[in-house]
C-alpha cells in the first residue's frame, strides 16, 4: 500500500513500528510470552489485606492511556476482561537509559497495541486495582486504528453498530464490544450444557459427510458442487438425518450430532445459508418422548445459562418451565382463524387460502397448503413454548403415520418467540412406506416444487435391513443462541455471517488523465489523498484559494518537501 493512501494515524503507527525497530525492539516477537493471571482474576480475588498476586504476569491489547509526565496508567484488555497498569518510569528503567519509558512507552506505544507486563497488585487512593508495572514486552504493534468506543462504569457507549464492521470485520467488534464477547460465550455454553445431558444418557457424538451424492433428510434447495477425480455432482448437506439413522440401523442406540448445514435459500433476520443444527436420534422411543426430552433440553440450557427459566427477549419474558403447551396443527389453525380445515381436499384448501389471503401457486400440494395457512395465521402468536403437532403427511415424508388420526403423522416442532426451534418425528421405519413417500416427494418435484425431497434408495435398503422404532430431533443452535442471548438477528449469534461482496471504491483515473489537465506529477497523489479520485470530481470545487490551502497544508503535514503550486495554477487545473 502507498503511503499517500494512509490515513494520517496509520502513517503515524507505520512511523512508530519503524522507530521500534530502529533501538532494537522487534514489533512481532516470536518468543513465547509466559503468563500466569487473567485479568479478571485479579479483579475478583485481589485483597489488600492479604497482599496477594505480588507476581503476577499477564499480557493483553491497550484500551486506554494516560500519560503524566514520569508516571502513567493505562488500561490492558485480555480475554477475561480490563484492568489498570501504572507504569513508572524509574520502576521500568532501573538504570540511566530510560528509552522504553520515555520513547518506548510514551511516544511509540498506541491504543490497540498488545503487550506483557510483570508487576505487583495494588489499590489506588481512588480503589482500583492495578497492576504495579516492573517491566514491560512489545508483543504486537497494531498499525490500524481501533473504532474510538467510550466506557464509564462498565457501560460502554459509541459501540460499533455499523452493521458492514460488525459482521464483516467482526474482529474488530469483538475487540471494542465485550458484550459481543460474552455472546458467544453463552452460545457455547449452550451446546455444552447439551453435551452434558446427552453425554450423561450415554449417547454418541458422530460426524456424518458434509458433501453428499444425494441431499437427503429436509424438503429445502441445496448447493450443488462437482467432484473432478470422480467426475460426480455431489451437495452441500441441508440435513444430517439420513445418515445418522442408518446409524441406528447399524445398532447404536443413541447418536447426535452438532452439525454445519446448508441450503440455498434466502436470507433474512433468521436465515443465513449455513447454520448449526443438532441431530439426534434415539432407538426405541416416540415423538412423545422425544416432546418431553426437548423440553428437558432447553430448561436445562436456560438454568446452566441464567440459573433461571424465566428469560427476557427483546420487549417480551417467556418461561422455559416445563411442561410446554402441545396442539395439533389443525386445531392451532382453528384456534386462530375460526376455520376447520380437517379433512379438507386440495380444492377445498385453495379456496381457504383466497379467503384468509395466504399467498400460494399451483406448486404447492395439500401439505404445503395447510403449512401455508399455519404460517401465515398461527407462528406469530406463538410466543410462549408450544409443541404444535401432527403434521400432514405430504409434508412429512420421513415420518410414521399417525397411529389412530388418518392424514396425519407423528411429528412436532417446537415454537418460541413466533420461531420454529426444533422438529422431531416418530421416525418412519417402514421401507415400503418410506418408498412410497419418496415417490410422492418426486412427483412434486416434478410439479414444479424446487425443495422436494430427493429419493435415497441406499437409505431405503439401509431400512430394508430393519431399523427399530426411532424417534428423532433437529435443534437449530443459530435460533436457540438467539432466544437465550437476547439477539434479534441470527447475524449477532454468527461468528461470521454470509455477507454481500464488500463494495469496492470507485476506481480512480490514471495519472495520464491529471497530467492532460496540467496537474505536475507529484501533485496527482496529494489531489487523490484529498478525495479528488477522478479529475470530473475537480469540477465540485467551488473556491480554489480553498483548495490550494487545503494542498499547501497537506504538503507541510507530510513532509513531503513539494514546492507549493500558486492559486493560478490550482485554478487553472480546475478549468
Amino acid at each position: 500500500m502507498s503511503n499517500m493512501h494512509l490515513s494520517e494515524q496509520e502513517q503515524i503507527r507505520r512511523n512508530s513500528l519503524a522507530e521500534l525497530r530502529k533501538i532494537g525492539i522487534d514489533p512481532y516477537p516470536a518468543a513465547e510470552f509466559k503468563t500466569n493471571i487473567f485479568a479478571q482474576k485479579i479483579l475478583d480475588e485481589y485483597d489488600p489485606a492479604l497482599n496477594n498476586f505480588q507476581e503476577v504476569t499477564l499480557a493483553g491489547r491497550i484500551m486506554s492511556r494516560r500519560i503524566m509526565g514520569n508516571a502513567s496508567f493505562a488500561e490492558i484488555m485480555d480475554s477475561s476482561g480490563r484492568i489498570q497498569v501504572y507504569v513508572r518510569r524509574d520502576d521500568i528503567c532501573p538504570g540511566e537509559d530510560k528509552t522504553m519509558y520515555n520513547t518506548v512507552f510514551k511516544h511509540l506505544l498506541d491504543i490497540g497495541d498488545i503487550i506483557g507486563v510483570k508487576g505487583r497488585v495494588f489499590k489506588t487512593q481512588m480503589g482500583e486495582t492495578t497492576v504495579h508495572v516492573d517491566e514491560f514486552t512489545v508483543l504486537c504493534k497494531s498499525i490500524r486504528p481501533l473504532p474510538v468506543v467510550k466506557e464509564k462504569d462498565g457501560i460502554f457507549f459509541d459501540a460499533v453498530t455499523d452493521p458492514e464492521m460488525k459482521y464483516r470485520q467482526r474482529y474488530v467488534d469483538l475487540i471494542v464490544n465485550p458484550g459481543v464477547r460474552d455472546v458467544f460465550r453463552k452460545r457455547t455454553q449452550i451446546i455444552q450444557s447439551m453435551r452434558e445431558l446427552f453425554n450423561s444418557k450415554g449417547y454418541l457424538e458422530v460426524e456424518t459427510p458434509i458433501l453428499q451424492p444425494i441431499p437427503g433428510g429436509a424438503t429445502a434447495r441445496p448447493f450443488k458442487t462437482h467432484h473432478n477425480a470422480l467426475d460426480i455432482p455431489l451437495y452441500l448437506r441441508i440435513a444430517n438425518e439420513l445418515y445418522l439413522k442408518r446409524l441406528i440401523v447399524g445398532g447404536f442406540e443413541g447418536v447426535y450430532e452438532f452439525a454445519k448445514d446448508f441450503r440455498n435459500e434466502g436470507m433474512d433476520r433468521t436465515h443465513n445459508p449455513e447454520f448449526t443444527v443438532m441431530e439426534i436420534y434415539i432407538a426405541y422411543k416416540d415423538y412423545e418422548w422425544m416432546m418431553s426430552f426437548t423440553e428437558e433440553i432447553i430448561q436445562k440450557a436456560a438454568l446452566d445459562l441464567h440459573g433461571k427459566t424465566d428469560i427476557v427477549f427483546g420487549d417480551k419474558t417467556i418461561s422455559l418451565k416445563t411442561p410446554f403447551k402441545r396442539i395439533t396443527m389443525l386445531d392451532s389453525i382453528k384456534e386462530n382463524t375460526g376455520i376447520d380445515i380437517s379433512g379438507m381436499t386440495e380444492e377445498e384448501l385453495v379456496i381457504v387460502c383466497n379467503k384468509l389471503g395466504v399467498a400460494h401457486d399451483k406448486t404447492m400440494g395439500k401439505g404445503k397448503l395447510i403449512d401455508a395457512i399455519f404460517g401465515e395465521k398461527c407462528e406469530h402468536s406463538l410466543i410462549q413454548p408450544t409443541f404444535i403437532i401432527d403434521y400432514p403427511t405430504e409434508t412429512s415424508p420421513l415420518t410414521k403415520k399417525h397411529r389412530s388420526k388418518p392424514g396425519v403423522t407423528e411429528r412436532f416442532e417446537l415454537f418460541i418467540n413466533s420461531k420454529e426451534i426444533a422438529n422431531a418425528y416418530s421416525e418412519l421405519n417402514d421401507p415400503i412406506d418410506q418408498m412410497d413417500r419418496f415417490q410422492d416427494q418426486l412427483k412434486l418435484s416434478e410439479k414444479g416444487d424446487d425443495e422436494a425431497m430427493f429419493i435415497d434408495l441406499d437409505f431405503v435398503r439401509a431400512l430394508e435391513y430393519g431399523m427399530p422404532p426411532t424417534s428423532g430431533m433437529g435443534m437449530g443452535i443459530d435460533r436457540l443462541a438467539m432466544l437465550l442471548t437476547n439477539q434479534a438477528s441470527i447475524q449477532d449469534v454468527l461468528l461470521f455471517p454470509q455477507m454481500k461482496p464488500e463494495k469496492k471504491a470507485p476506481s480512480a483515473d490514471s495519472d495520464e488523465k491529471y497530467t492532460e489537465k496540467g496537474i505536475p506529477q507529484e501533485w496527482i497523489e496529494p489531489l487523490k489523498k484529498l478525495g479528488f479520485t477522478t479529475v470530473e470530481k475537480l469540477k465540485e470545487v467551488e473556491k480554489h484559494t480553498k483548495l490550494h490551502q487545503d494542498l499547501c497544508g497537506f504538503n507541510k503535514k507530510n513532509k513531503l518537501g513539494l514546492q507549493n503550486p500558486t492559486q493560478d495554477d490550482v485554478k487553472a487545473w480546475l478549468i
